[in-house]
């Protein structure tokens, strides 16, 4: 009988006590055929009594590879985000990675431990989308540095010598907001996002461009610029805009959740939606098919995003030499429902 060891057992400690080398140790757990099935047996057998678990990761390194794809995130919340990483596990897995997820938690020092964490981890490539705090990015620098392929999605930094999979948030934002145009609203305010995004600034042009194209002028009382896009900060926003002399008639949100927020606010007052205010969001979030009535929105296509950001990554991988920067622009879609409906 084995002793019980306190720590991981390792090849090391199967050999000592075995008496065998190594070496020995590692072909017969891998079923090498100049291993007699008699050791074989006995080894397993010792293996099995100490809970022995191959490490994968160090027989990748010793091949020259992890077969590790890094991930980090703002934060798993909602619905997007998820839908992202489903997208990026289902191609990883398929070309054979396994997929490490970290989360920033939207901020700047946590995005830099996960990236040295990823590093260490020796991954062989590193998918990101920035936290909200990230207001400058030498910290990817170390990552270009180790010449391993590192992917942009959805909000990443306005240079052209990056690669990256985002949506074109300026066609969907002028997309939502000339619907609204088109159903006859004329003073349509914007919930918008922190503008050193790009998101939030590519959506915030795209509103402004859409009121320009109607030949209508920007009102800043209509404009608020939210730090998080929360469903309190929809609320406030919403109480605001209500105490102004000409009130709006539709609301569009660079994110679904304060447009949740207003729709609150307007139930409470007993203001209609559409008929008095019409609301349009940005995410295409699972509730908005919930709420009364239902919201519309622009989808943010996050399970292709997740695809073609392993996709890029994979390409990145095979001509990491001579890879030109790669930018992969998604096209939004926008669904039209009750809430914006006149």
């Amino acid at each position: 009988m084995a002793q019980k060891l306190n720590k991981r057992a390792s090849i090391t400690d199967l050999a000592k006590i075995l008496n065998l080398s190594p070496s020995t140790i590692s072909r017969a757990l891998n079923g090498h055929a100049d291993i007699s099935e008699a050791t074989k047996q006995r080894v397993w057998e010792v293996a099995k009594e100490l809970n022995y678990q191959p490490n994968h990761l160090a027989a990748a390194l010793r091949r020259g590879r992890s077969n590790m794809l890094g991930v980090i995130v703002p934060h798993i919340n909602g619905h997007f985000f998820p839908s992202i990483m489903h997208g990026i596990e289902t191609v990883a897995s398929k070309a054979g990675f396994n997929v490490m997820i970290c989360q920033s938690n939207e901020d700047v020092q946590r995005e830099k431990n996960n990236i040295d964490a990823l590093l260490n981890a020796q991954v062989e490539g590193i998918l990101v989308s920035l936290a909200r705090t990230t207001h400058d990015f030498q910290h990817f620098e170390k990552v270009r540095q180790q010449n391993i392929p590192l992917v942009f999605f959805d909000r990443m930094p306005e240079v052209s010598s990056v690669s990256g999979v985002v949506l074109d948030d300026h066609q969907g934002a002028y997309m939502a907001v000339r619907h609204l145009l088109e159903q006859g609203c004329r003073r349509i305010a914007h919930f918008a996002g922190p503008q050193h995004l790009n998101i939030y600034s590519n959506r915030h042009k795209g509103y402004l461009n859409a009121l320009q194209a109607f030949g209508l002028p920007h009102d800043e009382q209509l404009m608020h610029f939210l730090p998080k896009l929360q469903q309190n900060a929809g609320e406030q926003a919403m109480r605001e805009l209500l105490q102004l002399a000409e009130p709006p008639d539709a609301i569009f949100g660079s994110g679904d959740i304060p447009v949740a927020g207003a729709l609150e606010v307007l139930h409470a007052q007993g203001i209609r939606v559409p008929q008095d205010i019409a609301l349009a969001g940005f995410s295409n979030e699972p509730f908005t098919t919930l709420t009364t009535p239902k919201l519309t929105s622009v989808d943010q296509r996050g399970e292709q995003m997740g695809h073609s950001a392993v996709q890029l990554f994979l390409q990145m991988l095979k001509r990491s030499d001579n890879f030109a920067p790669h930018r992969v622009v998604l096209k939004p879609q926008l669904h039209i429902r009750e809430s914006s409906m006149r």
